[in-house]
């Protein structure tokens, strides 16, 4: 059964639901009126209604920093939490913005090792001195860690058991030259975080909490953290629909929400434009990659759509369209189903493809 916060009447009209309040900073607007092709949403709804897995959990469309569309499904509802898989990858790219806005972070072309402590952390490889922090941005650190590779020291079955993984992932070596080679690893997400978490004194966790989460009015979530305090800055992280959404508003306005400048306008920038490495081969959803983020670009009637998004294992996808003021969030528990990531690819397109 489908759970949706308005209702298409009759005579066309949108209509709110009573039971479901308001969401603070986020008015709501009917298809239309927000640039939807009515007849087009209409042949989605059945579609959504009609799943033949009972794993898709819920689909939200912020246009405008209006809501468009809220819909839950197989008795998932608005705080229902989900776990959104590698999409927290790209969340943590999101609070590296926030570091820098804070002043905690100068730019991306600080070297990892000058992060961290010898002292404290023995065991660090003097390589890390080679790398960026936009080298761990773009998937390009040459770290020895390959997520497909599970017997590359870095590859997350070798740390993430640990009491301390950051004192075990700050001495893996090298395989390559940092920059040159894409290779998908949860480790440089994870020093991402760690990066922030050594520069605030706090667990990636309560970072957000105090400096994105609060703001945005997102109360109910979880995000591991293991014993020494150091959150799984790549993936670990459950979110409802909505508040995945939320934190695409903050990519879709420039770093904004309402009128608080939460992540530094240049970083947001940069996060949306810089696309390093050419995936068309790897993954048919994605060309390009920047940033802990994937971009792509749809045409429909001669008219080109450039977006970016988080993905998450199952198909759990946050998607931002800038020049629309868009974002779309899809949660799914599909995980381990090769058919979560093209289910939520084909609601993708009918939605870009109800755009007037």
């Amino acid at each position: 059964m489908r759970f949706f916060i308005v209702l298409f009447c009759l005579c066309c009209t949108i209509c709110t639901v009573a039971q479901r309040p308001p969401i603070p900073g986020l008015p709501s607007i009917n298809w239309e009126d927000a640039g939807f092709n009515i007849d087009s949403i209409n042949a989605l709804i059945p579609i959504m209604d009609n799943f033949q897995q009972k794993d898709f959990r819920g689909m939200v469309v912020i246009k405008n920093h209006q809501v468009v569309m809220e819909w839950y499904y197989n008795s998932t509802q608005r705080n229902t939490i989900n776990d959104i898989r590698s999409a927290g990858k790209s969340i943590t790219s999101i609070l590296l913005g926030v570091a820098i806005e804070e002043g905690l972070v100068q730019n991306l072309d600080q070297d990892v090792y000058s992060f961290f402590s010898k002292e404290k952390y023995p065991s660090m490889h003097q390589d890390f001195k080679k790398i960026k922090i936009k080298h761990l941005l773009d998937m390009a650190s040459g770290l020895d860690a390959d997520s497909d590779d599970y017997e590359t020291p870095g590859n997350a079955g070798m740390w993430i058991g640990k009491h301390d993984w950051v004192d075990y992932i700050l001495s893996v070596p090298l395989a390559n030259k940092p920059g040159e080679q894409w290779v998908y690893a949860d480790i440089n997400a994870v020093l991402i975080g760690a990066i922030i978490e050594e520069t605030s004194g706090m667990s990636l966790k309560d970072f957000a909490k105090e400096k994105v989460f609060g703001p945005l009015g997102i109360t109910e979530y979880y995000w591991y953290t293991n014993a020494s305090n150091q959150t799984g800055a790549a993936g670990n992280l459950y979110l409802s629909t909505l508040d995945f959404a939320k934190l695409g508003v903050l990519v879709a306005n420039n770093g904004k929400w309402v009128n608080d400048q939460i992540a530094q306008a240049d970083y947001i920038k940069k996060l949306v434009e810089r696309k390093v490495f050419d995936l068309t081969d790897y993954w048919y959803l994605s060309n390009t990659y920047g940033m802990l983020w994937y971009k792509n670009q749809l045409t429909f009637n001669d008219k080109k759509i450039d977006y970016l998004f988080a993905s998450g294992l199952g198909g759990n996808h946050l998607v931002v369209v800038p020049e629309e003021n868009m974002v779309i969030a899809l949660t799914s528990s599909a995980y381990g189903q090769s058919y979560g990531h093209s289910r939520a690819y084909g609601i993708l397109k009918k939605l870009l493809g109800a755009l007037e």
